[in-house]
């Protein structure tokens, strides 16, 4: 990036002071890098374990664009490209493959908390799916607000429809989103300028960005993925400037001085300037704010010029091509067909052109989807809108992760061989007189088929699914395997039973570790594997039985008979507000501990017996570090919250939990406390 010095201005002041510390590391979540070009000879990098598997390649529309986008942050001085803060360390998470381009937002969330759990401070996302109100779904709110209260700064592409419209995760709160802008600090016609912007986003120099291309080469990009990371990398200079004066590096006061140092944009007569967001990067301003200066008075102004928008100026300037189609896939050829609900596509520069293509949206699995290149001076990746999270450009979790999670059980065959394998295995059953094949989806008739063969159950893929969706696939290995097994058939057989029976398990609880392996289900989806150890704390929920329980608790606890259909009412409150409203990965220390103290307070629903037999509802789940714990411990406060729903005016009664989840299966400190609150 050789010219960055006169494009970029304040570049040059801020690299006299730092050119980055070790000890910042920025996560970059995008496609494969190719950390063997030579721009990343002496960068700190190391590559986590991810849902997309593989190496980088010169052919890779995802290669390409990952590559290119650390190189923004990482290439050494001295190479052939010049990277924002080459001193800095970086976490690679690859989250774009080559043949899919998009991933979920439930696997976005994965990878967000995997950078968090690496020690991340910045988290770059050049990518993002177009929403009509910057709407999420709950597992990235979950993984925003994650990053929030750890102080973690996620940096996100505003994407390239050219319109007044969103991208999450850019259009979620305390993210810091960054729109596109030529030499001349002029917005380029494709970057979004949605509401949300407004207060969090600032235009960054988007166009004919010099970066590392897989192979060895150098390639020029456009959009708002190439503006990201040098936002991202101007972040990580200025948390490596706090190290230097001695200060705790603090990314949200890294994003307050970004956006209060904005300079204004000229747009002439227009009167659309919502398109400037809160302004363009103010490296000088920023750097004052943060080093306690005052902002300077006589700040070097760029002059308005057009925004020669799709002009290239060498041959081998690679540009994307943006489409009309709001329905946007990272870079898929025209006429592709973009399979599966709610997935994210990797925000994808976009240059004016008379092409569009169209995307077809289709409720099943992923499909694969090439990039078509124009044999001209300019080669055109085309950007269409799709319902997921797509790169922005013209994981395999950690093995030995903890994993504590809730949710149902469920089995996958993988392959359509694998499921006629059942099929032909699994004995007929008559109906109505007539006997029939078997059907190996008929989980009751699995349910018979493993009771006597279980042997077989290592032959399904089993799975934890939340709302139909699976979230891991689990596989129990060692000397205990087939006791796991056994429980696993004998919790499949509770769900399939009446809802009325006493046997009836509405919810499972599996504590494992994450191996660092995926599955590919049959639907083409991939999920990592997670591995119980034995049977220790694998727990069906058995709401009926729990009721029954409870009962007598307050049975022998009060002199009036208890009202057995409230109470059954209370509990099935508690446990649809725990499943649906809190429902997380159970990676993160704070999730374990919220579902092991869920499942506790549900298996001894006798400490809040009082509160149940009164007709209280669970208004709230706290978890807060504990101020105490024992030496070499991971301890939480969760904290039960529940209300009286017709008497506003009762005190609240609060039940708290101490939880400690350094051990795979978490344990419970000393005994549950309780007390009354007025709010």
């Amino acid at each position: 990036m050789p010219d960055l010095t006169t494009k970029l201005p304040g570049i040059a002041e801020l690299w006299a002071k730092t050119q980055g510390d070790s000890e910042i590391c920025v996560a970059v979540l995008d496609g494969l890098v190719d950390q063997n070009h030579s721009c990343f000879e002496g960068a700190t990098l190391r590559r986590e374990p991810s849902l997309v598997a593989g190496e980088a390649t010169p052919q890779g529309s995802m290669s390409a664009h990952g590559t290119h986008v650390a190189s923004i942050i990482f290439g050494q001085h001295g190479s052939s490209i010049s990277g924002i803060a080459p001193q800095c360390r970086g976490a690679v998470i690859p989250v774009f493959a080559d043949d899919g381009r998009r991933l979920s937002q439930l696997d976005l969330s994965r990878a967000i908390e995997q950078a968090v759990n690496a020690g991340a401070q910045i988290i770059n996302v050049s990518g993002g799916q177009l929403t009509e109100i910057g709407e999420a779904e709950d597992w990235l709110e979950r993984a925003v607000n994650l990053c929030k209260s750890k102080n973690v700064l996620i940096v996100a592409a505003a994407g390239n429809d050219g319109c007044e419209c969103l991208h999450v995760p850019a259009a979620l709160s305390a993210v810091l989103a960054v729109g596109a802008s030529n030499a001349q600090g002029q917005p380029l016609d494709y970057s979004n300028w949605g509401e949300n912007y407004q207060s969090q986003g600032v235009l960054a120099l988007g166009e004919d960005i010099l970066g590392a291309k897989p192979g060895g080469d150098t390639v020029k990009l456009s959009g708002t993925s190439f503006a990201t990371p040098i936002v991202s990398g101007v972040s990580a200079l200025l948390l490596s400037l706090q190290r230097q004066l001695g200060e705790i590096p603090n990314p949200q006061k890294v994003r307050a001085a970004i956006l209060q140092s904005a300079l204004p944009c000229d747009l002439g007569d227009s009167k659309d300037q919502n398109r400037c967001l809160v302004g363009k990067l103010n490296i000088a301003g920023a750097m004052e704010l943060i080093t306690g200066g005052k902002m300077s008075e006589s700040l070097p102004m760029v002059e308005s010029s057009g925004c020669g928008c799709g002009q290239t100026q060498a041959s081998n300037i690679l540009v994307e091509n943006k489409s009309q189609n709001q329905e946007l896939v990272a870079a898929p050829s025209p006429n592709s067909q973009v399979a599966s609900s709610e997935v994210v596509a990797a925000s994808t520069a976009a240059a004016p052109t008379p092409t569009t293509a169209t995307t077809t949206v289709v409720a099943s699995s992923p499909s694969s989807s090439n990039t078509n290149f124009m044999s001209n001076n300019s080669t055109v990746m085309p950007n269409n809108s799709s319902n997921a999270v797509t790169a922005s450009q013209a994981t395999e979790p950690a093995g030995g992760g903890l994993v504590y999670v809730l949710g149902t059980l469920g089995y996958d065959f993988g392959s359509e061989a694998r499921r006629d394998s059942f099929k032909q295995l699994m004995p007929g059953i008559e109906i109505d007189g007539t006997r029939v094949p078997a059907n190996p989806y008929d989980a009751r008739q699995m349910v018979d088929y493993l009771a006597d063969n279980l042997s077989e159950a290592k032959s399904l893929i089993w799975t934890l699914n939340l709302e139909l969706t699976p979230i891991y696939a689990i596989e129990p290995y060692g000397p205990f395997a087939r006791e796991v097994y056994a429980v696993f058939q004998e919790l499949l057989a509770g769900e399939v039973e009446s809802e009325t029976s006493e046997e009836y398990i509405e919810r499972v609880s599996i504590p494992g570790r994450l191996t660092g392996k995926t599955v590919r289900l049959f639907s083409g989806q991939v999920v990592p594997v997670i591995e119980p150890i034995a049977t220790r704390g694998i727990y069906g929920w058995k709401i009926n039985t729990l009721v029954n329980s409870a009962i007598e608790a307050v049975r022998a606890q009060e002199t009036a008979a208890p009202n057995e259909d409230q109470m059954r009412r209370t509990l099935s409150s508690f446990l649809q507000r725990v499943y649906y409203d809190l429902r997380n990965l159970g990676q993160t220390s704070q999730d374990r501990a919220l579902n092991f103290a869920a499942t506790n307070a549900f298996q001894a629903a006798s400490t809040f017996s009082e509160a149940v037999a009164a007709g209280m509802e669970l208004d709230s789940i706290v978890v807060q570090k504990s101020p105490f714990c024992r030496m070499d411990s991971d301890c939480w406060d969760v904290q039960l919250k529940f209300f009286d729903p017709e008497n506003s005016r009762r005190a609240r009664k609060v039940f708290r939990f101490t939880v400690d989840v350094s051990d795979l299966i978490p344990v419970t400190l000393g005994e549950v406390r309780s007390w009354s609150s007025p709010y």
